[in-house]
């Protein structure tokens, strides 16, 4: 429901003479399609900014497609999460004017760029403000995967704790070694601030071109691809996803990856090789791999994967603390309005 509706009745029964005139305000406020049920932050920024009229698909779930080119008609700016596809089908149900796409994400794989570049359309995301929590999510899933924690805490419920063995459940341990990162951003730099009272002994990355200065925060050592796999005992993955990142991970890495190294993807299911993957965890090629991302999400609960007693996966959570995700709703909030009243926006992703 378009949010002026309220306001609209509670005009008619206070004071009815002035129902016309607001109604043919509201009509020329630009129109917003919210495409998710989006944390209450954002949400009390654009109803409360008088600046836009709203509509929301209120629920957890997904909008139906055919319902979101629907909604998206005539639309001047859309707020969308990662799962709704802003493709040419929805630019061109969307119409001439829409001028702005705000995502409530810092991954922008969902967007068709070159489409909305050539229409003109700005486009909002939301870096920074996820990265402490994602960090987080990063060292506690590698931690989890290196230590066995899941195989621990199904052995000690089903009855597999029994007397004390020497190597049992044995795992690997951060102190004095060497964490790899492919694709050092800001939350590279962040995982590693947080790994490094662990004792760790060496950061190495690898990357497009050297990141110096990130690097130097950090005290990381720029390698090559092959280096990466084969010094990294802990190796995480923190680049985006692109045309030239897109599968790789993949059997050229984890062959030259040590026997007792964890492999850690928090960025994009789709940076990984997801069949090479399960060959080098059932074959004992690695030690372990714990994936916060897959393809597709959600992963099918008969995918090999979930086999692997050396595997843990997450659904898609890294970001998931009530702060950074109304954080994220108020930046995506915020950089709409910007972008509609044609300002600098506090986040835009340059096209």
């Amino acid at each position: 429901m378009w949010c002026s509706r309220t306001a609209l009745g509670r005009l008619r029964r206070i004071a009815p003479c002035t129902v016309t005139g607001f109604h043919r305000a509201m009509s020329t406020l630009p129109k917003v399609y919210v495409t998710r049920k989006v944390p209450p932050d954002g949400v009390d920024i654009l109803r409360k900014s008088g600046q836009v009229q709203f509509e929301m698909w209120d629920s957890d779930e997904p909008v139906p497609r055919l319902e979101l080119l629907k909604k998206v008609k005539g639309c001047d700016g859309i707020l969308c999460v990662l799962t709704e596809k802003i493709d040419i089908q929805l630019l061109e149900a969307a119409g001439p004017n829409l001028k702005v796409v705000s995502t409530m994400s810092v991954g922008f794989d969902h967007l068709s760029l070159d489409e909305l570049k050539k229409r003109g359309i700005r486009v909002g995301y939301t870096p920074d403000v996820l990265t402490d929590c994602v960090a987080e999510l990063t060292v506690a899933l590698l931690l989890a995967t290196s230590r066995r924690l899941t195989e621990a805490t199904h052995e000690a419920k089903t009855g597999g704790w029994g007397t004390w063995r020497t190597l049992w459940l044995c795992g690997h341990e951060l102190a004095n070694s060497t964490v790899g990162i492919l694709g050092l951003g800001r939350i590279g730099v962040a995982i590693a601030e947080r790994l490094k009272p662990f004792k760790v002994k060496k950061f190495i990355y690898t990357d497009v071109a050297q990141r110096v200065e990130l690097a130097n925060m950090i005290e990381a050592e720029y390698v090559s691809f092959d280096e990466l796999a084969e010094q990294s005992d802990f190796l995480a993955v923190c680049c985006a996803l692109t045309p030239e990142t897109h599968g790789i991970c993949n059997w050229n890495l984890f062959s030259k990856m040590k026997r007792n190294a964890i492999f850690i993807n928090t960025s994009r299911g789709g940076v990984v090789n997801q069949e090479d993957l399960y060959k080098a965890l059932s074959t004992d090629l690695i030690a372990g791999a714990g994936l916060d991302v897959t393809t597709p999400e959600p992963l099918p609960t008969n995918h090999p994967l979930f086999s692997l007693k050396n595997c843990v996966i997450l659904p898609h959570i890294a970001s998931a603390s009530y702060t950074t995700r109304n954080a994220m709703s108020a930046l995506a909030a915020n950089n709409l309005l910007a972008g509609l009243r044609g300002e600098p926006m506090p986040k835009e992703l340059k096209l």
